[in-house]
């Protein structure tokens, strides 16, 4: 009988080949594990559940005037109104849907018990929080828990300095200034960017957002406004006026690796 180390299979030695498996599966881990530890400066992350892959969600319907791209899916629930929009939608079109388009199905329900998960985690979120107040514009932020009891504005530019994640609590409305921008930089990404709105969020025409907008009433996009991120309206409707939304890629990749191909026998 051989020896285990002696078991071949073909001409490629079978425990060489678990060991080059397990170490290529231990670097994996390790780099997976930095990478999320550098994405968790600040707060925990927002888990945005099955409501993650939505460009736009809402409660009480999406409307879409001019020829918006979404590039994300879209859903609503429970009111099953979708206009401007593809099929399903009435009047298929004129946006565009790069993704599919959930309209008061059992899909837009469950993203939208996920959304209520993840607005009250953000909301309820009590640890080193910053408070803010009336105008970021012209500020740079790192990241960290950001909190104001009434109306946020962002006139000019704000900027998100650092890789981490960022939580706005916003008590009541969210409003973005016509050309407001929200400016990444130093590592920071849109997928970690939350803003929980007490009440609506406007963006203003021209506006360059980034973040996930999670509104306890509606979401609006002024003409041509761009957001990088998700616009998901709790209780209210989502409005678009030929604007650019696009569900950003997330920071934490999980790599699958699988183990190498069996050698193929040739019979003789």
């Amino acid at each position: 009988m051989k020896k285990q180390s002696e078991v071949k299979c073909g001409s490629v030695n079978l425990t060489k080949r678990v060991k080059t498996f397990l170490v290529g599966a231990a670097l994996v881990l390790c780099l997976t594990t930095v990478n999320r530890a550098a994405a968790q400066a600040g707060p925990a992350t927002v888990f945005l559940g099955t409501a993650g892959t939505f460009a736009a969600l809402s409660y009480a319907g999406v409307t879409n005037t001019g020829i918006s791209v979404v590039t994300g899916d879209v859903g609503t629930y429970p009111t099953a109104s979708c206009t401007g929009l593809p099929t399903p939608c009435t009047g298929n079109g004129p946006g565009q849907v790069n993704g599919t388009i959930d309209d008061a199905d059992v899909v837009a329900q469950h993203a939208q018990a996920s959304l209520l998960i993840a607005y009250n985690d953000a909301k309820g979120r009590t640890t080193a929080p910053i408070t803010v107040a009336g105008d970021l514009g012209g500020r740079t932020l790192t990241p960290g828990l950001y909190k104001s009891t009434s109306t946020l504005a962002i006139t000019g530019t704000l900027t998100l300095d650092g890789a981490g994640v960022y939580i706005f609590q916003v008590g009541s409305a969210l409003n973005i200034a016509t050309g407001g921008t929200v400016v990444l930089s130093g590592g920071a990404t849109a997928d970690n960017v939350f803003w929980q709105v007490g009440s609506s969020a406007t963006l203003g025409t021209a506006a360059d957002f980034q973040g996930t907008i999670m509104a306890e009433a509606s979401v609006t996009l002024g003409t041509g406004a761009r957001l990088n991120g998700r616009a998901l309206a709790l209780n209210g409707d989502v409005t678009l006026l030929s604007n650019s939304i696009t569900v950003p890629l997330g920071t934490n990749t999980i790599l699958v690796v699988l183990p190498p191909a069996p050698p193929r026998h040739h019979n003789h």
